[in-house]
């Protein structure tokens, strides 16, 4: 089955839908995507590492997941979806899905020149119990658990092991300020 992803214009508005399987490449049409950070009842951040296999940043550190909504389907929709799909995690142990960066868009390069270029608004969602998460091993390699301040620790003093995108949306004091607030 095809999984689309929808295409953005440069004002941000939908500009059709493309094959997620043949998207990313050395010149990626912007287009729309999410990240999402799960909390524990500590407060604490879900940290994954990126499989191998995957095609962009394999083995690097970053948020909890990541995905695309697809055509027709809202953000928050996507978040839960991919929560199941990415983490295992039934839509039922997760909370309200707050946005915290509506507006956040980014563009990097990873080492073998593939581009995310990305409107990629930044969400907050509580899961009630951590003992459902069940990682997809075609999506994360690993995961572990760090509190807010650890993980701000860790990006400011090595940036480089970590995905841009969490790195760029942890610059936002709106993002540290949620996570702190557990």
């Amino acid at each position: 089955m095809t999984e689309l992803v929808v295409l953005a214009d440069d004002k941000g508005l939908p500009a059709g839908t493309a094959d997620k399987a043949t998207i990313h490449t050395a010149e990626t049409p912007l287009h729309f995507a999410f990240s999402a950070y799960l909390l524990d009842d500590a407060g604490r951040v879900l940290l994954s590492r990126r499989a191998l296999g995957k095609r962009t940043w394999p083995g690097v550190w970053t948020n909890s997941y990541c995905g695309h909504p697809g055509p027709g389907e809202s953000n928050e929709a996507a978040v839960v979806r991919r929560g199941l799909e990415e983490m295992g995690i039934p839509a039922a142990a997760l909370g309200e899905v707050e946005t915290v960066l509506p507006e956040f868009r980014y563009r990097a390069v990873d080492s073998s020149g593939i581009v995310e270029n990305e409107i990629c608004p930044v969400f907050v969602v509580r899961i009630s119990d951590p003992a459902l998460l069940d990682p997809n091993p075609q999506e994360i390699d690993s995961h572990d658990w760090a509190t807010p301040q650890q993980l701000f620790d860790a990006v400011d003093a090595t940036p480089f092991a970590f995905s841009p995108w969490l790195v760029e949306e942890l610059a936002d004091p709106r993002l540290r300020e949620r996570l702190l607030q557990g």
